[in-house]
């Protein structure tokens, strides 16, 4: 029997800064033959000049160039403290340019300022590709103690697919770093992929049309017959609920799935399932970081509330396309996440965001407490609907009560992300929400935190 291949999920346009060749297990085999300095064939590099920022009316020394295939940046402060911060970035899509940041949310200068260096790079390919970012992070580390010297702490900070980087690479090697700052991050590995799947079939069966894979002509021939159906087609954050009483199960099952009841949860439906909708197209070839839906199932998944449609018992059960990188605990190109922390780690997300939903934190903890890991994983949730939408405080306070954990200080107080009764309660979030920062971007959508 003719295999079926699998959809694509076209996901895959923003994991946070969201800016063909051949698949990564071919590059890997070229590389041999390409010089270190240079990327894979089929990539070009953008790196400009960085100027060096100033730390207490001093230039920083910063150091770019190709290691790995992989473009760099290295910055150093005057009086370096001998630590050093990686920073891993998001998706960056298809393209075929590699490129590479500072650290966002004013962390560049806050660690120059703390006398901390800093390095980034671009890794050696791009698309979902979590296995490069984590062994291209690497490489620049090594890379840095070459050039600058030998860092006497290596932490990593990353955000959205760099949150799986960081997450995966304390796991990948051991002793190597010495703390970790997922932010935003797919820290439920796999489960990222279960919930895109979780979205489209759940909708296709309560609007009875069944449509997966889905077929040529999905966006424009059946997604507005779905939402029709379950009346999302002018459903809007803040706006009327113009849900019929099966779109309104399934924007509760997506709730559900995405992390439970919270604040301004139906606001951040709404606010997402346009962008959700747009995110499946029919199957395509290519390697598994541009298909990162073949780990995807659905076979064991159990769906609430399961009125007025039993879900469970109509809803189409789909099997990973790709079992055996499902179930492995090789470092693939969409690889998993244990929980066997290895360094403490401090991880923020917003409640709000269902992209890379709020429940990939959940997920995490439950794997690091029965890993008996706990007592390394700190978690505060930020009241945004948006993607990695977090304030320079936010962020900052963070990356102050890591280091300080690291050296010995108390370990930072964090947010309860398990406990229904506590993630739904009207000021959840609250803690770690940077209060001057609630005019700003999609916060508007949730009440003012209670002050003093």
């Amino acid at each position: 029997m003719r295999r079926r291949r699998p959809v694509t999920l076209t996901v895959l346009t923003a994991l946070c800064a969201a800016v063909l060749t051949a698949p990564a297990e071919a590059a890997s085999a070229q590389s041999g033959r390409v010089p270190d300095d240079q990327p894979l064939p089929g990539y070009t590099i953008s790196n400009p000049p960085l100027p060096p920022a100033l730390v207490d009316g001093r230039p920083t020394r910063v150091h770019q160039g190709v290691r790995g295939h992989a473009a760099y940046i290295i910055e150093v402060p005057p009086n370096w403290n001998g630590r050093l911060m990686m920073w891993a970035h998001g998706y960056r899509g298809d393209t075929r340019v590699l490129t590479v940041d500072p650290p966002a949310y004013g962390l560049r200068q806050r660690v120059l300022d703390q006398g901390y260096a800093w390095a980034a790079s671009s890794y050696y390919a791009n698309d979902y590709d979590v296995r490069a970012g984590v062994l291209s992070t690497r490489t620049l580390a090594r890379h840095f103690a070459r050039r600058v010297g030998e860092p006497r702490r290596t932490f990593l900070a990353g955000v959205s697919m760099g949150g799986h980087i960081a997450a995966r690479s304390i796991e990948e090697f051991p002793g190597f770093y010495d703390g970790a700052m997922p932010m935003c991050g797919a820290v439920g590995d796999h489960a990222l992929f279960d919930f895109f799947l979780d979205f489209h079939v759940v909708a296709q069966d309560l609007a009875d049309l069944r449509a997966y894979p889905p077929p040529p002509g999905y966006q424009t021939a059946v997604v507005p017959r779905i939402k029709q159906r379950l009346g999302l087609t002018a459903l809007t954050p803040g706006g009327p609920d113009t849900t019929t009483k099966l779109g309104d199960q399934f924007r509760s099952i997506v709730i559900n799935r995405s992390g439970g009841p919270r604040p301004a949860d139906r606001a951040a439906f709404a606010y997402w399932q346009n962008y959700l909708f747009g995110l499946a197209g029919p199957p395509t070839d290519g390697s598994l970081a541009q298909n990162p839906d073949r780990v995807a199932t659905n076979v064991r998944t159990f769906y609430t509330p399961t009125t007025p449609v039993d879900v469970n018992r109509t809803v189409q059960r789909v099997r990973p396309a790709d079992p055996a990188s499902r179930h492995t605990r090789r470092l693939t190109q969409v690889p998993s996440v244990s929980g066997r922390l290895t360094a403490p780690v401090l991880s923020l997300h917003n409640i709000g965001d269902v992209f890379v939903p709020f429940s990939m934190e959940q997920h995490y903890r439950a794997d690091a407490d029965r890993h008996r890991r706990g007592h390394l994983l700190v978690q505060r949730a930020i009241r945004a609907l948006g993607h990695c939408e977090f304030s320079p405080a936010e962020a900052g306070r963070a990356w102050d009560d890591l280091v300080r954990w690291e050296r010995g200080g108390p370990r930072p107080e964090g947010d309860d992300v398990r406990n229904p009764r506590k993630v739904a309660a009207p000021t959840y979030g609250c803690r770690f929400t940077d209060p001057t920062a609630h005019t700003t971007g999609t916060r508007r959508f949730y009440t003012p935190c209670p002050t003093g």
